[in-house]
């Protein structure tokens, strides 16, 4: 079993119309998650946005984990959270409580398994090559991967530049699953976009 994570940039679709369309057609494939990542919004404008994608996900029988603003995701019943592990440790006990599935940005080994200790059920480690959202930085590598893999018993999902050509790399390398993001945003046909990653990681 190889898992797809969707994360959303409505930046990377012209309007807020085609980007609620995007997110229908993702649903409709049903990835493991669609992970609505617009931490650059205010809360009240996140919260939303939020209310329509997880209509959207909900209408699909698609997982929706909200990003970054966890007071919105308890605001909306929504149980899945995922964030940045320095976010994630300012949190309590209690907060953490709240979600039955708390994931992780992680990009080492030792933040991993600072993950693990707060109860994530998984964690994101990246980026694993380089990557528009992060122009300029090279990319951690599989080795990188592979360490923070073998780190942890928790699912792994590689982050960063993740598309049909380098998804088997990362797969090989012990990742449990991928991340996408731009090519998700941006792709025509949902469809083939899956059928040709699920495919290459098949082959």
């Amino acid at each position: 079993m190889f898992d797809i994570l969707c994360f959303t940039s409505r930046a990377l679709c012209p309007d807020r119309a085609a980007f609620l369309r995007q997110i229908e057609r993702l649903a409709a494939q049903r990835p493991a998650a669609i992970i609505l990542r617009e931490k650059d919004l205010t809360p009240t404008a996140y919260e939303a946005l939020a209310r329509e994608v997880l209509a959207i996900c909900r209408w699909y029988g698609t997982s929706c984990t909200l990003h970054h603003f966890a007071r919105v995701a308890r605001n909306l019943g929504c149980d899945r959270l995922h964030m940045p592990l320095a976010e994630l440790e300012r949190m309590s006990e209690e907060e953490r409580r709240h979600f039955s599935v708390l994931g992780a940005s992680c990009h080492s080994a030792d933040e991993a398994k600072r993950a693990a200790a707060l109860g994530c059920r998984y964690i994101t480690a990246g980026h694993i090559f380089e990557t528009d959202c992060k122009r300029g930085l090279p990319g951690r590598g599989l080795s990188f991967l592979r360490e923070v893999c073998q780190a942890v018993t928790l699912p792994v999902y590689a982050i960063g530049g993740i598309g049909p050509e380098t998804v088997a790399a990362v797969k090989e390398a012990g990742a449990a699953g991928a991340c996408v993001m731009s090519g998700a945003m941006r792709c025509a046909d949902p469809a083939a976009y899956f059928e040709q990653l699920l495919t290459n990681v098949s082959q």
